[in-house]
């Protein structure tokens, strides 16, 4: 392999590793228990239930996905496929600032009498409005049934779930050299290749105009 192919492909290498780490946003997720104390139509009930909240980068913002490992609450009677329709509030702390919504389907399967209600997983976007660390923590679930509402507040003040460095949408995009400047714009290792790569572009056609202008030289003195 000749000198030339293996720097190529080391640089080539060197840059899809820096591109993979800028991709991968700095996250700290655990999974929290939840003391939810839950005011359903025949009076209160409680239940601890282990929460998992995860991001997906999506667009300008990210896709939260609340999980739910134990159910909550429960019925004094069953609830047939797609009677129960859950829904819940993830609380934003850091530069977050809020809740975010976050709903999921039906029951797909019946719900037998006096069991834990099983809560699929909830879905939302967050889209941040500033960059920086961001909390997600389980804030209040509600369960719509037969008609009825049933509202779970956490009890026991519980940790973020998830702790994620997030950019938000204004801050995103390419900058641009000052003006008059005679630098290239630099946004980040991929950018710096391509800004190689057209260099050297540049180079090999100023290199063959130099030999087309030789050789057409050389024809007009031979003539």
């Amino acid at each position: 392999m000749s000198y030339q192919k293996r720097t190529a492909l080391a640089l080539a290498a060197a840059v899809a590793g820096s591109v993979v780490l800028m991709a991968a946003p700095a996250a700290h997720a655990s999974v929290v228990d939840v003391d939810y104390q839950c005011q359903t139509p025949i009076g209160p009930k409680g239940a601890v239930s282990p929460i998992d909240i995860k991001a997906v980068k999506s667009g300008s913002g990210y896709q939260l996905t609340m999980s739910f490992q134990k159910g909550v609450s429960s019925s004094p009677v069953e609830l047939g496929k797609g009677a129960m329709k859950p829904s819940a509030l993830i609380k934003l702390g850091g530069v977050g600032e809020g809740t975010v919504s976050v709903s999921g389907p039906a029951n797909a399967a019946a719900i037998p009498a006096n069991t834990p209600i099983k809560i699929n997983d909830l879905t939302g976007t967050y889209t941040p409005r500033k960059s920086g660390k961001a909390t997600f923590t389980a804030g209040v679930l509600t369960i719509k049934a037969l008609g009825t509402t049933t509202t779970c507040t956490p009890r026991n003040n519980p940790k973020p779930s998830l702790e994620l460095d997030v950019t938000a949408a204004s801050g995103t995009g390419p900058q641009t050299a000052p003006s008059g400047g005679d630098e290239l714009p630099r946004t980040g290792p991929l950018d710096s290749a391509m800004a190689l790569g057209t260099l050297g572009g540049t180079v090999l056609l100023a290199g063959a105009a130099g030999v087309l202008w030789l050789t057409r030289r050389g024809q007009r003195t031979a003539s």
